[in-house]
């Protein structure tokens, strides 16, 4: 059965076919690391996530190399501002080097949490100075890059097929759209490659050039061709990163090598916050624990984005999270009781949901329809047979459901002084003393807990934290 994704450098759903027969090298853009990471980010890293883990049950050896950005990345995309480490490291009185480390240490503490596998390769920008140094002067062995005050810049000019990507027409590029003007530049569109440092910049290296340190883009360029070749596979990232940071990856890194640089790009799109763009720079961005503040685990986001196809937008409202809690909660509780019923079930249904599942993950990350393939499988399966099928699809998903006697135990361990609030907030309502039993909540959250009416009372649930891959 084909594997098919939409090609953003086609702009057209194409056959997956690898360099290679059976291994396939991947590459997504990471971090930088100046800052916490937002659920939004994170969308970006779950859809990566998925893509990497339907290859693989796809029979496929990956090799998943990422980035870390610690130097280059300016506080605008394009040439212009300060560098977001320096910028950081300004913020919390500290070094460069301690915000990075702060700051990596988080975000791969929640990759962990929202059960994204670990890249086989983690590349850090600082650490790859040297390949970075080779690659600009490539570039001005074959006539891409020149040098004005501050810096080494690659001339768009120069390469025929610059703004494939995007579908952007260099002559139509103007001035001041979202590119810096600076009178040296041959051409309003030409980026850095390195960026000559001042005496006091605390981040700079030696170079054919004098002290600097690099551009953003030359970072994921030298890092992808020392670990996966001239030219790979996939590429992936936000949406975000196609009119700039991915243009001026495929420039320079074809501009150097006269090959094609990505054969696949896959883009996923934004997570938005009350149906408007959620960034930093806007001030309306969560991070996990401010959704665990409010009782919602980390797998219970992953779960929610799994109900919107990576190249939707995805519209992140409290209820609709709170949605996906209770959807999570609901599939492990389903789970756990029809595993335990008697075997019964038919050999050509097992076939058939293999299938569509199949099907759908390979149309393109078809994840809402995946998952909707296991709810039909919950209702029509049990048993230890329709239990090894749900573990299968769970390699997909990545909802960690093979720990749920782990889950099922931590969920149902209800401690003396969490019963105490329930029975308070039980007696509450009884007396229509709404205000206390909301503040009796809150508390049990704050701890861990999370009280859900029913018919038949208060029913208490610890919110899940993690689970170890």
């Amino acid at each position: 059965m084909s594997l098919k994704f939409f090609n953003t450098l086609t702009r057209k759903r194409e056959e997956f076919v690898p360099l290679r027969e059976d291994w396939v090298g991947m590459y997504t853009c990471g971090p930088t690391v100046y800052d916490y990471a937002h659920i939004g980010n994170f969308r970006t890293y779950i859809f990566e996530d998925i893509l990497r883990r339907v290859l693989e049950y796809n029979g496929y050896q990956v090799k998943h190399v990422m980035n870390v950005t610690d130097v280059g990345h300016l506080t605008s995309d394009a040439d212009e501002g300060e560098d977001k480490m320096l910028e950081g490291a300004k913020r919390e009185k500290k070094t460069p080097w301690e915000i990075a480390e702060y700051y990596s240490k988080d975000f791969f503490e929640n990759l962990l949490r929202l059960n994204i596998l670990k890249p086989h390769i983690i590349c850090k920008a600082t650490e790859h100075i040297p390949e970075m140094i080779d690659l600009v002067q490539r570039l001005f062995e074959r006539g891409y890059a020149y040098e004005i005050s501050d810096g080494i810049y690659f001339d768009v000019s120069k390469l025929r097929k610059f703004g494939q990507l995007s579908g952007q027409i260099l002559e139509e590029q103007e001035a001041g759209a979202r590119i810096e003007v600076n009178p040296e530049k041959k051409h309003p569109a030409d980026f850095a490659l390195w960026r000559k440092a001042s005496p006091n910049h605390i981040m700079q290296w030696d170079s054919p050039w004098g002290k600097g340190f690099p551009g953003w883009h030359i970072e994921c360029s030298a890092m992808n061709m020392k670990y996966l070749g001239e030219t790979i596979d996939i590429h992936c990232g936000g949406v975000d990163h196609i009119p700039i940071h991915h243009e001026n990856e495929i420039a320079q890194s074809e501009g150097a090598t006269g090959k094609q640089f990505v054969r696949y790009w896959l883009h996923g799109q934004f997570l938005q916050v009350d149906g408007g763009k959620m960034a930093k720079s806007l001030g309306n961005f969560y991070r996990l624990q401010d959704l665990e503040a409010k009782g919602i685990e980390p797998l219970a986001f992953r779960y929610f984005c799994l109900t919107g196809q990576y190249r939707t937008p995805l519209n992140f409202t409290w209820e609709s999270i709170r949605s996906a809690r209770n959807g999570l909660w609901n599939l492990r509780e389903e789970i756990l009781r029809r595993r335990r019923e008697t075997e019964d079930f038919d050999k050509s249904e097992v076939e058939r949901l293999q299938k569509n599942f199949l099907e759908a993950i390979n149309d393109d990350l078809n994840m809402p329809q995946a998952l909707s393939i296991v709810w039909e499988a919950i209702k029509v399966l049990s048993g230890k047979t329709w239990w090894k099928l749900i573990l299968q699809f769970d390699r997909v998903l990545g909802l960690g459901l093979d720990k749920l006697d782990e889950i099922e135990k931590e969920m149902t361990t209800i401690p003396p002084k969490i019963e105490e609030l329930r029975i308070k907030r039980d007696e509450a309502r009884k007396k229509k003393e709404w205000k206390t039993a909301d503040e009796l909540r809150k508390k049990a959250e704050e701890q861990g807990y999370l009280f859900e009416d029913t018919p038949e009372g208060t029913k208490v649930k610890k919110i899940v934290k993690s689970i170890d891959n």
